[in-house]
């Protein structure tokens, strides 16, 4: 039995380290130690401050968390790490694992960073996932207008992929100055909510992104979608309402309001798809070195239950993609 510690959400809006004791792993799955993770400001946040709804309990399980909502539970999807055991022993590996410095996991749930992808890097993969399954859902082709609202790091990813498509434009919406330095990095456009309604006409684009979590942000979507146009909602907004102005030219327009979320590869592809190979896609995504400007911050490990609430809270506005430095092995772990 080896010795690790996990980040635990004892109560909403707190957490704690917890020891715990680690059997030796089960046939078919590997040790894995952990080296870097990062915090899902969106999704996490609000597991973190307890806005899960009753009737989400299951739909919004983490795939090897342990607990239950609203607490104690142990959550999170985001770790890069080192295979320590196993045939596949010194494997650089992502997982979709809780923050823990030593884990076993299915062999089947560990896939390899690619060469070009440094750890440090690979973090962004959950995000990237995301991004890659809401673009899909949103259909967007060569020559598309298209708006992305909300620049988070899954608005990022969204805006910088569909940039990639010959032809296509993209506008990205934020009313967050501090998000324009990276929007230039990943050769993006970033319009304030105003700036957008002056200079991109409305009813204008061929698909819209939603991915602010606020309801205003939803409510420009549909100012902003064209004729037959599809308006992909890739927000959760937890246990928070949302009113929409469903009068107006949303009928008139026959517009789509279409969700989107990562637990589920759209239709189109699923015959083809699995999650382990869209995975694998995001993580050969991550190999441009300028996709580092999504990392605002870094933390220890160990400062995780000082983290949280500060990243969950105060510098949620401010925050991309917050990452988790674990520390080197314990000789004696080993």
């Amino acid at each position: 039995m080896n010795r690790a510690r996990a980040f635990w959400i004892t109560a909403p809006g707190e957490g704690e380290i917890r020891d715990m004791e680690l059997p030796p792993p089960s046939p078919g799955e590997c040790r894995v130690r952990a080296r870097y993770g990062a915090i899902s400001r969106g999704t996490e946040s609000l597991v973190f401050r307890g806005r899960v709804p009753p009737d989400q309990y299951a739909a919004m399980r983490a795939p090897l968390q342990e607990g239950d909502f609203p607490a104690p539970v142990k959550y999170g999807y985001i770790s890069a790490g080192v295979v320590e055991s196993g045939g596949r022993a010194g494997e650089r590996v992502f997982c979709l694992h809780p923050h823990q410095d030593r884990y076993n996991a299915p062999d089947s749930m560990l896939v390899p960073i690619p060469d070009a992808v440094p750890d440090a890097r690979a973090v962004l993969a959950a995000n990237m996932e995301t991004a890659v399954n809401i673009v899909w859902d949103a259909g967007v082709g060569p020559g598309d207008r298209v708006a992305v609202i909300g620049a988070g790091v899954v608005g990022f990813l969204c805006a910088w992929l569909i940039r990639a498509i010959p032809g296509a434009r993209v506008d990205l919406i934020d009313p967050e100055p501090a998000r324009a330095e990276p929007a230039r990095a990943l050769g993006l456009t970033l319009h304030t909510p105003a700036a957008a309604r002056e200079t991109l006409p409305a009813a204008s684009r061929d698909a819209v992104i939603h991915c602010s979590g606020q309801g205003d942000g939803l409510v420009q979507a549909l100012e902003l979608a064209g004729t037959e146009a599809r308006v992909v909602e890739a927000s959760w907004y937890g246990d928070a309402p949302v009113s929409l102005p469903l009068g107006a030219g949303f009928h008139s327009r026959r517009l789509e309001l279409r969700s989107s979320q990562v637990g589920r590869i759209p239709p189109a592809r699923a015959a083809r798809w699995d999650y382990h190979r869209r995975l694998a896609l995001a993580l050969e995504l991550l190999a441009d070195p300028a996709l580092e400007v999504l990392i605002s911050g870094e933390d220890r490990f160990e400062d995780l239950p000082r983290v949280m609430p500060r990243v969950a809270g105060p510098e949620a506005a401010t925050t991309l993609c917050h990452r988790i430095r674990y520390p080197d092995p314990d000789p004696v772990w080993v």
